[in-house]
């Protein structure tokens, strides 16, 4: 049998490289040898984050259209034809058996050429409101897995299976890492830890909260791990020296991360609400308002309706998140609770899964 060539793309955010490095991974334990080759865009974080998982990466001139007037939508045609263009060359030239994209606007145009040249095909759609990325390459695919019950409005229904969202396989074990994960960011054993995640590239209404807040945080016996992002990092930096705040650009070891974590904030991307189902901690979820069709609160929703995290939204923040928060660390009930609920909530095998379908492409 001639080895299998595989070609995944998706990108611009996190919630789109991560679940793709963690089918890539999947699939090489199954096919040591496959040989793997991801696209991306050019100036985005997967250029940075794919050769640190040990793959290949190329990179296509693309972006998404923006929401508002502005010159980016000017240049959209061209980046267009520009990415076509050169995904037909990769196609060419690497002859995979299987494409896979997992979202975002670097995915379209190789998912298309891949479908125009009959190369088996599968997305992944990690949110309960689907992108319109994927929304577009639908008709084409082969399949489509799913992360969310009830989106047969957007994808035709004899090709969705729901999986769940890929996430990173060193969250099914993070119980046993407590005191390691504690040790390894020097916190102390008596007091709380409360970790803020706003997203890959950070969240400036979390990063303002959290600035806002530390005086009355300071009180409630809690030492915080921020991960402000990238855009962020300069402005809040400065916070690094005081007593009981680490503040982060970005966190490599999210398994200790989470491990570490007593209580959790975040927001509410896909992937993130996939891993907190995974990791069982208490969490007060704050998603962006800033995304297509609102889907954060969408995500957020799916799991707080089931009595499993807490939801403060942006407009609330102000006056909400004191009272909401010092109820939550005073009730150990309520935080074993929320714990136990969110974990029922885990689709742990999505991996797996993904790969299963992957593989019938592969041996069609």
């Amino acid at each position: 049998m001639s080895k299998y060539k595989i070609i995944l793309s998706g990108g611009g955010t996190g919630g789109h490289i991560y679940p793709a490095i963690a089918i890539a991974n999947e699939i090489k334990s199954r096919f040591p040898d496959a040989e793997f080759l991801f696209v991306g865009a050019k100036d985005r974080m997967e250029m940075e984050k794919v050769p640190q998982a040990g793959y290949n990466i190329k990179g296509l001139w693309i972006s998404g259209i923006q929401r508002k007037l502005s010159l980016k939508n000017v240049m959209f045609p061209f980046k267009l034809i520009s990415s076509l263009w050169n995904s037909r060359k990769i196609v060419k030239q690497f002859k995979p058996n299987v494409a896979i994209g997992t979202g975002g606007f670097a995915s379209g145009p190789l998912l298309h050429v891949a479908t125009l040249n009959k190369i088996p095909s599968l997305i992944q759609e990690q949110n309960s409101y689907p992108g319109i990325t994927n929304k577009l390459l639908a008709k084409k695919a082969d399949k489509i897995c799913v992360a969310y019950d009830n989106l047969e409005r957007f994808f035709p229904k004899e090709k969705m299976i729901k999986t769940g969202n890929p996430v990173r396989q060193d969250l099914l074990d993070i119980d046993t890492k407590t005191v390691e994960a504690k040790n390894h960011f020097n916190l102390k054993h008596g007091k709380y830890t409360l970790l803020v995640i706003g997203g890959s590239l950070g969240s400036r209404r979390i990063n303002e909260l959290i600035e806002k807040e530390l005086d009355f945080l300071d009180t409630q016996n809690v030492e915080i791990i921020w991960q402000c992002g990238k855009l962020y990092y300069q402005q809040y930096k400065i916070y690094n020296n005081t007593d009981g705040i680490q503040v982060y650009e970005f966190l490599n070891n999210m398994d200790f991360a989470y491990a570490a974590a007593d209580i959790v904030i975040s927001r509410a991307g896909a992937i993130s609400v996939s891993e907190l189902c995974i990791v069982g901690k208490p969490v007060i979820f704050i998603p962006s308002p800033n995304v297509a069709e609102d889907h954060q609160t969408k995500n957020a929703l799916a799991v707080v309706n089931e009595n499993a995290a807490l939801l403060i939204k942006e407009e609330d923040l102000d006056v909400d998140f004191e009272n909401t928060f010092s109820q939550l660390i005073a009730s150990q009930d309520k935080q074993k609770e929320l714990g136990r609920n969110i974990k029922k909530q885990a689709l742990i095998n999505a991996t797996k899964e993904i790969v299963d379908e992957v593989e019938k492409l592969l041996k069609k």
